[in-house]
């Protein structure tokens, strides 16, 4: 038991970072100025031995590793003194913290009513450094799948190219795992194991909330791509991800900052500077907007039997392996209604289990997707406003979708009140914007 308050912890060290070949274990450990150390574990299984002359490389990502992570751990308290253990980071790297745990603990911040502008300080080194070298690292993808539509356009454009991939998931949830198998692509499955403290630290009252935890997959799967001999790290982030839920203050608050362009920009930059320079990391999807995504997703009907981008399925203790689909959350209510453009409402139907369009009970939870009636967008990854309102519009002159509730309500109360040329689908289908994709992915997944 940790007999202690949380909000009296004046530090937070970075204590060390240790990965071990024979196992393929990274321990990582943390500590407060009070309190047992707290050690997560990461299990990178039947890791072979790194190459010879990767070992610096190792050494940089292991580190930007342990100081991604720690944003769990620091959360718990957000002390105002940042101690780092061992070899230090330089400037950059301290900058690009500093940026990430502030704008990844936005929404975290927001709902905890706090202010970490100015707080949070990574006390720099003055010496840089070293730089990156080339590694000849192999041709293959990995390819992070957490079970949703994104993920899944994502691998099959890159089958198309004919690419060696490897699907990689993240914790053992049963539900990734079977997607996995629907793809018949070779799966990797890494641990994560969480210090059992950082439990005991929430119930004597931690401070708790969401973290970026995009960016934690990101840089395991950094370390991974050194480890198992991978060139490229494909993410499925679409540009909808930069969008934020809401300004506060001067502060936009964003729950998937960590799936933003900006975040992409500055772990390629990190990357390349410090770690490896034949080492790609990209989001496929980074010029589609979701309801793009879900347009493309729609033509692969052979994985809506096993497909869930249910939130509540995948929980830090444990997942709910029998239900795919809740049909409570803004996810569910997202993804039913970027579905139901581009599928048949008896396919749609199928895939859910009931009409969620046709509940009168959900209608202020759609209000927040749509962002009216002083709704924001709620904290999930679901699509910006215009695209839930664009997609409501389209199914107002579908027949068998105006008559349902939801649809009907929009359609008489909400549409009246807006401007019409913004309703407009087509436009929200096209590509557009920065993006990292390789031109021959691009080729595929941009194509209307």
């Amino acid at each position: 038991m940790i007999a202690l308050d949380p909000k009296s912890l004046r530090r937070f060290e970075f204590v060390s970072a240790d990965y071990d070949p024979a196992t393929g274990v990274a321990a990582l450990c943390y500590r407060f100025d009070q309190g047992p150390d707290l050690v997560e574990r990461i299990t990178f299984p039947n890791a072979p031995a790194v190459h010879p002359g990767r070992e610096q490389a190792l050494a940089s990502a292991l580190q930007l590793l342990h100081l991604i992570v720690g944003v769990s751990y620091y959360k718990a308290a957000v002390p105002e003194s940042i101690v780092i253990h061992g070899a230090g980071v330089d400037a950059p790297r301290a900058a690009m913290l500093e940026e990430l745990y502030l704008h990844g603990l936005g929404e975290f911040a927001h709902q905890n009513q706090l202010d970490l502008r100015g707080r949070i300080h990574f006390p720099a080194a003055s010496a840089a450094s070293a730089p990156a070298a080339h590694l000849g690292l192999r041709n293959r993808n990995l390819v992070p799948v957490g079970g949703g539509k994104d993920s899944l356009v994502t691998l099959e454009a890159l089958r198309e190219l004919g690419q060696d991939n490897l699907a990689v998931q993240v914790g053992s949830s049963p539900l990734i795992a079977n997607v996995i198998a629907e793809s018949g692509l070779p799966g990797l499955m890494i641990g994560r194991e969480l210090s059992p403290h950082l439990f005991a630290l929430n119930r004597a009252g931690a401070y708790n909330g969401h973290i970026p935890v995009t960016a934690i997959n990101s840089v395991i799967l950094v370390v991974a791509a050194l480890i198992y001999d991978c060139s490229a790290i494909v993410f499925s982030n679409e540009r909808s991800a930069s969008s934020a839920n809401l300004v506060k203050d001067g502060f936009a608050v964003n729950h998937q900052w960590s799936k933003s362009l900006r975040f992409e920009q500055l772990l390629r930059q990190e990357i390349a500077r410090t770690i490896a320079t034949d080492l790609n990391y990209f989001s496929a999807l980074r010029a589609l907007s979701e309801l793009a995504v879900t347009q493309r997703f729609a033509k692969l009907d052979r994985y809506f039997a096993s497909f869930s981008s249910c939130n509540r399925n995948f929980r830090i203790l444990g997942d709910r392996p029998t239900q795919r689909w809740c049909g409570e959350c803004p996810k569910c209510h997202f993804v039913f209604l970027g579905l139901a453009p581009f599928l048949s409402k008896t396919k749609l139907l199928g895939i859910f289990g009931q009409n969620l369009l046709d509940r009168a009970d959900l209608a202020t939870a759609f209000d927040g997707l749509l962002e009216v009636n002083a709704q924001f967008k709620p904290f999930e990854c679901v699509g910006e406003g215009r695209e839930s309102r664009a997609a409501m519009a389209e199914l107002t002159q579908r027949a068998e979708w105006r008559e349902d509730a939801i649809v009907k309500r929009f359609a008489q109360h909400i549409a009246p009140e807006l401007d019409s040329a913004e309703l407009a689908l087509a436009p929200l289908l096209a590509a557009e914007g920065d993006h990292f994709v390789p031109a021959a992915l691009a080729k595929i997944l941009h194509a209307a």
